[in-house]
């Protein structure tokens, strides 16, 4: 008796599972991966309404989706883990040629990398960060890379990076003292909160790049039209309109010739990343 009321019990929390199994015509997730510029938790929120659009839109589930860090990011694109990619454009560039996603668009805004230190310390000039700890997001961020060219062009020795999960760690690692200059976009240095942005001061700042580009799985080249649509049509909302405003990115536009072309050598650098599997 007792071995049947398990057998029962067991089948009846099954049921839920076996009947999702079998549900016809039931389409998987469409995964949307975020690089993880901001914690995990900002990026849900800014992407929330982007994900009920294309919910919508296209008629299927969809998720927003991040990884711990820039480099497991790439990691997951190239193993074609996401149906969109969106990345900064030297990551793009290698989803473009080494994993075949297709370009979508960008956002209006330049996107720039800054130097920042906080405010009252006595980091003043580059040479003042020899021997010194200094943060970066991931060995294959963006700016972590142009902060590394900054790094050696103006002759900073000694200054071992560590890596840093998101903007708001770093910019609160260095309120503590607990590294000397820290590398992010300039548009998450304008978004850190007020208590911590006002407490920072911007030792250097980078040419405008390639900011964080959406890509489309190759295995969804037929509906790259009808994607491409429902985000153009995103833009024209309400909700899409005040994210750009709230994160000052001006808007969605089309990639010009050859734009991603400039990123390789930042692309080839992630490549090597991804060889050493760091």
């Amino acid at each position: 008796m007792v071995r049947s009321v398990r057998w029962f019990i067991a089948l009846v929390l099954c049921l839920p599972v076996l009947c999702l199994a079998a549900t016809p015509g039931a389409s998987p997730a469409f995964r949307v991966g975020v690089a993880p510029h901001s914690s995990a938790r900002v990026i849900l929120e800014m992407y929330q309404p982007l994900r009920l659009y294309l919910e919508q839109a296209l008629k299927r589930p969809v998720d927003i989706v991040t990884a711990p860090d820039f480099t497991e990011f790439a990691r997951r694109a190239m193993a074609q883990d996401y149906d969109i990619a969106i990345t900064t454009g030297h990551q793009a560039r290698l989803l473009q040629t080494d994993a075949k996603y297709l370009p979508l668009l960008t956002y209006q805004a330049d996107f720039r990398a800054v130097a920042l230190v906080a405010a009252n310390s006595r980091y003043v000039e580059p040479k003042d960060l020899s021997n010194t700890t200094v943060l970066g997001l991931s060995a294959s961020s963006l700016v972590t890379l142009w902060g590394q060219h900054w790094l050696q062009r103006n002759s900073v020795t000694n200054a071992p990076m560590q890596y840093v999960s998101a903007s708001d760690s770093v910019g609160q690692l260095l309120l503590r003292g607990e590294g000397s200059v820290g590398f992010m976009s300039l548009a998450n240095y304008q978004n850190l909160q007020p208590v911590v942005r006002d407490r920072l001061r911007v030792m250097a700042e980078s040419l405008s790049m390639v900011g964080r580009v959406y890509l489309l799985n190759v295995r969804h080249t037929k509906q790259q039209n009808d994607v491409l649509s429902a985000l153009k049509s995103f833009a024209e909302t309400d909700q899409a309109k005040q994210y750009f405003a709230r994160y000052q990115l001006g808007g969605y536009r089309s990639l010009e010739p050859r734009e991603l072309n400039v990123m390789e050598p930042y692309a080839n650098e992630v490549r090597m990343v991804l060889r050493q599997g760091k």
